[in-house]
């Protein structure tokens, strides 16, 4: 019977090497992305900074309206509970009627001036945040 024959390895030879690497060592280097590329790109770390962004801003808007709330919304409780506030008189008006009709508005600007300036903060916070290298 024939037995069957194993073949028997070539001779190495230097031109038939072969060169094995790690591929990861080949790829291009990591670059790290900004985070304006994240935003623009609307990856799910973008995401997170408009989010983060978009958290402070009703952060703000919520405090101011209860600031508001507790102010001007408590007035007419005020003049309900303390009646004698009702009968006082400045420049022959009621007093009541000073504060909801002119006493207010400088009030309701301070307000409005703060809640601009804290929003454009966190916004000028957010855009160096972007801008930066």
């Amino acid at each position: 019977m024939n037995e069957p024959r194993i073949p028997e390895p070539p001779e190495p030879s230097v031109a038939g090497r072969v060169l094995v690497t790690n591929p990861l060592t080949t790829a291009p280097a990591h670059r790290e992305r900004s985070v304006k590329q994240e935003i623009d790109e609307a990856t799910s770390i973008g995401e997170v900074y408009m989010r983060s962004l978009m958290r402070s801003q009703l952060r703000l808007a919520l405090a101011i309206l209860l600031v508001l709330l507790l102010t001007v919304g408590m007035l007419p409780v005020v003049f309900v509970v303390f009646d004698s506030i009702n009968e006082l008189r400045v420049l022959g008006l009621p007093l009541p009627w000073l504060l909801l009709g002119v006493g207010i508005y400088p009030f309701l600007f301070a307000l409005g001036w703060f809640y601009v300036r804290q929003a454009e903060r966190a916004e000028q916070t957010f855009t160096d945040l972007v801008e930066r290298p």
